[in-house]
């Protein structure tokens, strides 16, 4: 599977379920492991680079880095809400 960045990954685990009921978007995400490719911008993603835990914390809103920190938990999968930017 490529993925947006041009990672070549293997999704292993279905982690969340994300609610943007403003727009009516439902989101699934997967916990994967990256097998080949380097992260690099592309039609969706303008940049790309690996992230610290600190780093998404501080730099993406909390309604995508909650996606990231679900993720590496082992007792999901999680139903979030949001808005767009925050938690509901």
């Amino acid at each position: 599977m490529l993925e947006e960045t041009e990672v070549q990954v293997k999704p292993e685990v279905l982690t969340g379920v994300y609610k943007n009921m403003n727009l009516g978007v439902v989101s699934l995400t997967f916990r994967c492991h990256p097998i080949g490719g380097e992260p690099r911008p592309s039609d969706e993603a303008l940049e790309s680079t690996w992230l610290t835990l600190d780093e998404v914390k501080q730099r993406m809103p909390e309604a995508r880095g909650i996606r990231i920190m679900d993720a590496l938990r082992e007792d999901g999968p999680f139903v979030r809400v949001h808005d767009g930017t925050r938690l509901l």
